[in-house]
């Protein structure tokens, strides 16, 4: 009689347990929960993709009928980059950094369109199509010159794009431009040249600066020597003689200062003294 109510008693024991269980596991399947920065999308089997999205908290839904498809609604950056060709047939490699998110309202027609990885279905392709556009509008040296009207033209027409799809864009940015090697030795050959003829031009002013100083000593001269022919005509040698004398005593005081000249007297006398010595 005993062990008849100890059996009957762990029975209980386990029906309890077991009906526990199964309410636990259908009340875990029966919530959900969207973090911050989240949005969630619900699929129903009989009704399809509702059409209200679902905020951040716990909330319910009807086990194995309904799933829920949790998007990211916070801005993230996408970075792609696009060889385009410009007005003037040349080649440029853009690179071309956004940031994305959804449209919250729309999120379940994206979700019933493109999917959870929408911005890398849609941006790359709108990027590439929108800086081709652009870039075609332009020559190849007026992208570097009117780079801000270029970016602005960019970030217009992507952001115009982008809403076709619910997606909004908070910023659009080129961050790195760069020219084929075709444009790039033209750009340089451009500039020796540049520096060749500035060269060329420095060289013209030279030697006409030297020309003009030559006119100018020359003339200097002229007068120089007019004047001394006038002072020589009212003054006599007298000025040309006194000049010799102060070139002469110039010229005596530098060979007196050197220490390697020595002074002979003219004439046979020294030779003279010499013998008479002996």
């Amino acid at each position: 009689m005993g062990s008849h109510a100890a059996v009957s008693f762990l029975t209980n024991i386990a029906k309890a347990a077991f009906g526990l269980g199964t309410a636990a596991t259908v009340l875990s399947s029966s919530l959900y929960t969207v973090d911050g920065g989240e949005r969630a999308v619900l699929f129903d089997r009989f009704r399809g993709v509702l059409d209200q999205t679902v905020g951040e908290g716990t909330h319910f839904l009807i086990p194995i009928l309904q799933r829920p498809h949790v998007f990211d609604i916070r801005t993230k950056p996408h970075t792609f980059s696009s060889i385009s060709g410009t007005k003037d047939l040349q080649m440029v490699n853009l690179t071309l950094r956004v940031l994305s998110r959804p449209e919250v309202s729309r999120l379940p027609t994206i979700f019933q369109t493109l999917g959870l990885e929408y911005d890398e279905k849609v941006l790359p392709s709108i990027g590439n199509e929108v800086l081709k556009a652009v870039v075609a509008q332009f020559n190849a040296d007026q992208l570097l010159t009117e780079r801000p009207q270029v970016s602005a033209l960019v970030r217009d027409s992507l952001i115009k794009r982008a809403r076709d799809f619910n997606i909004e864009l908070d910023d659009v940015a080129i961050t790195h431009l760069s020219y084929g090697m075709e444009f790039s030795r033209a750009v340089e050959a451009k500039q020796v040249a540049q520096q060749e003829a500035e060269r060329s031009k420095f060289v013209v002013m030279k030697a006409d600066q030297e020309r003009r100083a030559a006119v100018i000593r020359a003339e200097g001269e002229s007068e120089a020597a007019q004047l001394i022919s006038d002072a020589t005509a009212k003054a006599g040698m007298g000025l040309i003689e006194l000049r010799r004398i102060e070139a002469s005593r110039e010229v005596a005081a530098t060979l007196a200062r050197s220490p390697n000249v020595a002074y002979l007297p003219g004439g046979q006398s020294m030779l003279f003294n010499l013998n008479a010595g002996r």
